[in-house]
C-alpha cells in the first residue's frame, strides 16, 4: 500500500466530517483525480488471467472529491455550467479528436487515438486507444473500455461510484456495441466480441449459447462472440412470461473481426433487425 493509498483510506474513514475547508484532503485527492485525468491511475483493470481487479482506494478519491469542492460556475465559449468538476481539456496534446457537442469530464482517461462524437465519458472512466465513442454515447463513472471499441449511436454504459466492491462495466478490446444498448451495473463484454443493436446487458441476464442452449454465465459476453437481444418463456403463478436473455448466435475465430457489411448479413441471416 503506498502512503497516497493509505492517506485516502484514512479520509474517507472521516468522509462525513470533511469539507472543502479541510486543504489537506483536498490536496491528496486533486492528486488523485489528476493521475487519473492522465492515465497514471485507473479505477480497475483486467489481469492477464482475466480477472477484474478494482482499485477501491481510487474510487474512493472520486467519492471524496465531491464531498471537497463545492459547487462552482464553468463558462465553456457559450455555455454556462454549475458543477463541482471542470470539463477535460487539452484534446489536441492527447491526440484525441472531440467533435463539438462531446464533452468528457476531468479525472477520466482517453487514450491517444479517441474519438468522441457527440457524447459523454464519466470521471474515472478509461477508454483505449483507436476506440470510437459515438453520437449521443454515455461513458459512466468508472467504466473501462478497451482499444479499437466502437460504442455505436446512443449506448449506454453504466457507471458505479457506490456500493463499496462493486465492479464496473468492463469492454473488453475489439469490441462492436450495437446502436442503443445498455450495458450496466458490472457487466461485461469480452475481447473482439459483437452486441447487436438494442441489447441490454447486466448481472441479472443469462446469457445463453443458441446451439447448445447452455447458460454461459450472467452478465458477461465471452471473447470472440457475436450476441443479440433475445427472451425464453418462464412460468410463473401468475401466468407465463418471455424474460430477457442474451442470445450467443455465433463464434468468432480469435482475432476475427467482421466489418459493418459482413456483420449486417450475421444479424440478417438469424432475424435480427440492424
Amino acid at each position: 500500500m503506498t502512503s497516497l493509498e493509505s492517506r485516502i483510506d484514512a479520509w474517507y474513514e472521516r468522509i462525513d466530517t470533511l469539507t472543502p475547508d479541510n486543504v489537506e484532503a483536498r490536496r491528496d485527492v486533486e492528486l488523485v483525480i489528476t493521475k487519473l485525468d492522465d492515465g497514471q491511475l485507473r479505477v480497475a483493470e483486467v489481469e492477464p488471467g482475466g480477472a477484474v481487479t478494482v482499485h477501491e482506494w481510487v474510487r474512493r478519491a472520486i467519492l471524496l472529491l465531491f464531498r471537497l469542492r463545492g459547487i462552482q460556475r464553468y463558462d465553456v465559449g457559450p455555455f454556462e455550467y454549475a458543477d463541482k468538476l471542470e470539463l477535460k481539456h487539452d484534446f489536441e496534446r492527447r491526440g484525441v479528436r472531440v467533435v463539438p457537442g462531446a464533452s468528457a469530464r476531468r479525472g477520466s482517461f482517453l487514450s491517444p487515438g479517441v474519438i468522441l462524437m457527440p457524447s459523454y465519458v464519466n470521471i474515472g472512466a478509461w477508454v483505449g486507444a483507436g476506440t470510437m465513442v459515438d453520437t449521443w454515447a454515455t461513458v459512466g463513472s468508472c467504466a473501462q473500455i478497451g482499444a479499437n471499441v466502437h460504442l455505436a449511436g446512443g449506448v449506454g454504459i453504466g457507471g458505479v461510484l457506490e456500493p463499496a466492491n462493486a465492479v464496473p462495466v468492463v469492454i473488453e478490446d475489439d469490441a462492436f456495441i450495437g446502436s442503443r444498448c445498455m450495458i450496466v451495473e458490472g457487466a461485461r463484454v469480452g475481447r473482439g466480441s459483437v452486441l447487436g443493436a438494442g441489447t441490454i446487458l447486466n448481472p441479472s441476464i443469462p446469457v445463453i449459447d443458441a446451439q447448445t442452449g447452455d447458460e454461459l454465465s450472467r452478465g458477461h459476453v465471452p471473447d470472440f462472440c457475436v450476441a443479440v437481444s433475445a427472451g425464453r418463456r418462464r412460468e410463473f403463478p401468475g401466468g407465463e412470461y418471455v424474460l430477457p436473455c442474451v442470445l450467443v448466435i455465433r463464434r468468432l475465430s480469435e482475432g476475427e473481426r467482421h466489418d459493418k457489411v459482413a456483420l449486417n448479413a450475421i444479424l440478417r441471416d438469424h432475424g435480427v433487425a440492424t
